[in-house]
């Protein structure tokens, strides 16, 4: 499966873009002042979905591919989403999002969407499955990949995993505390109407 030109462009294509994706939106927020503007607490969410993104990623590198899988991807999936619209709200009562903010945005929201898409085609069967349709049954348990990934890949996208997402946003949240003496929400966040939208 490994030379399925498919699994090729999730790996080599649409996982790299979500990265660049993810380091390139914070580097908006540290363009926008975050940490003065909506703080630490907008810093809480980012980690919240990278976490919410991060989990079935994991799953889809280290297991095969089953209806348990692709439905927390699913799962993972809506709650991303609803935590993204939590994330806009929240944001724009205190800090310019700009146009190109807004548009990595949709990459951030979208190119998961790709993967699943990707994955499920892969795995059409247990996909079927998992809404009681097609031959397959649905498989509900967690089995190492029987295909492993190449260990240079697993390596080398855990590290730029680390350098270039976990640890920026780590930083932004740990500026976000200096910032404002140890609280989560600057006064500029606290003071702002619910749903205002206003310019740093």
């Amino acid at each position: 499966m490994l030379s399925d030109p498919t699994v090729l462009i999730l790996m080599y294509f649409v996982l790299p873009l979500w990265l660049v994706a993810g380091f390139a939106d914070w580097l908006c927020h540290r363009a926008s002042h975050i940490e003065t503007t909506t703080g630490a607490k907008e810093s809480l969410i980012h980690l919240l979905m990278f976490i919410e993104v991060g989990i079935p990623l994991l799953a889809a590198m280290f297991f095969d591919i089953n209806a348990l899988i692709i439905a927390g991807m699913l799962v993972a999936f809506v709650v991303h989403e609803a935590t993204a619209m939590w994330d806009v709200s929240y944001a724009t009562t205190a800090r310019t999002v700009t146009p190109f903010e807004q548009h990595v945005h949709s990459f951030l929201e979208m190119i998961p969407l790709m993967g699943i898409i990707i994955v499920a085609s892969l795995h059409w069967g247990q996909f079927l499955a998992l809404f009681g349709l097609g031959t397959e049954p649905a498989r509900f348990n967690l089995v190492w990949k029987s295909e492993p990934l190449p260990v240079f890949y697993i390596v080398t996208t855990l590290v730029i995993v680390l350098l270039f997402e976990v640890l920026p946003y780590i930083e932004e949240f740990i500026r976000g505390l200096r910032a404002n003496a140890g609280k989560l929400t600057p006064k500029k966040a606290r003071d702002a109407e619910p749903g205002q939208t206003t310019r740093r």
